[in-house]
């Protein structure tokens, strides 16, 4: 096996990218204490809500209040993170009137949301790539004159669910164009969860033939269990950040099929048994999303969750949980 880096950066995208696909509306104050549960865990940083139309996302409704509330309770807001050691708390925002709502309520980084295939920039975002790249022009800047940091998802980076394989140069083009605006770092994302790990490799090198593999994070969808396979193939080509979300949360309503997230367990228990450094506390992390389980009435799809640790706390041994 080819080495992997030492330490990586887990962004728990659970609260945005997961909830958002659920049927039911979790109430502000159960998404304050789910959030509140996961900055406990030691996560460096959490992407929070979407600065989106409710009537299109109802699930994100509220989130002007929840960073505000979030704010208070754990930090993490703009110009908080660094003095408080709390985890940046992020949102998604689609253009110019997301980022203001995000400068109001104080968030502390911002991520915006493209494709490298038309179709289904068309059926999510209805616009193409390049109408959206034009968009984000304005947000960036706003970003920039407030010294917010942009992060930038790439959707159907390996396949899309209407026209099958992407070409590796669009996501090329796409990584490119957002790198050049001042997006500091561009997560390539698994949308239909069909990646696998060659694929993954080869996507990832390159890009950072390009925009350097520090810039690179993936997030990864567990469609057909290929979500840890393709996590070590990032890994070994240099990537060390990945995205994941608490319990296996997630989907897409924009990708016919497509399953929920990697489940963060899972990721923290490989990483650690390999001996990486995350600074999450496995345990922790797992109690939050059996907590959120409870509150969304439903068992969450994570194999971790549903499997426990290799020895029973109970047992009167330790997990080894936080690496």
């Amino acid at each position: 096996m080819r080495s992997v880096p030492r330490q990586v950066r887990v962004v728990e995208v659970g609260p945005r990218d997961g909830l958002q696909n659920e049927p039911a509306v979790l109430p502000l104050d159960q998404k304050v204490e789910f959030v509140r549960r996961l900055a406990a865990c030691g996560l460096p940083q959490i992407e929070a809500g979407a600065f989106v139309r409710e009537d299109r996302v109802p699930q994100m409704a509220g989130t002007d209040a929840l960073f505000r509330r979030l704010a208070a309770a754990i930090g993490g807001g703009r110009g908080q993170a660094a003095d408080a050691g709390a985890p940046v708390l992020s949102a998604l925002v689609p253009n110019r009137h997301g980022m203001e709502r995000a400068l109001a309520a104080g968030a502390g980084e911002v991520a915006v949301f493209t494709a490298a295939s038309d179709a289904f920039a068309r059926h999510n975002i209805n616009m193409t790539v390049v109408e959206s790249l034009v968009r984000f022009r304005d947000v960036l800047a706003m970003a920039a004159e407030h010294g917010l940091r942009v992060r930038a998802y790439v959707s159907t980076a390996w396949w899309c669910p209407y026209t099958g394989r992407v070409a590796p140069d669009a996501v090329r083009r796409v990584a490119a164009a957002l790198t050049e605006m001042g997006c500091y770092e561009i997560a390539l994302s698994d949308t239909t969860g069909a990646a696998t790990p060659a694929e993954v490799a080869d996507l990832v090198e390159r890009v950072a033939g390009d925009i350097s593999v520090s810039r690179v994070a993936v997030h990864l969808h567990d469609t057909r269990g290929t979500a840890l396979a393709n996590v070590l193939a990032a890994l070994e080509a240099g990537v060390a950040t990945v995205d994941a979300a608490a319990g296996g949360l997630g989907g897409c309503p924009y990708a016919p099929g497509a399953s929920g997230n990697l489940a963060t367990e899972d990721l923290l228990y490989m990483l650690h048994g390999m001996g990486v450094k995350t600074g999450v506390d496995l345990d922790a992390l797992a109690a939050a999303s059996c907590w959120l389980a409870g509150a969304i009435g439903r068992t969450l799809p994570g194999r971790y969750l549903s499997a426990g640790p290799v020895v029973p706390a109970e047992a009167g041994q330790s997990t080894d949980a936080k690496v």
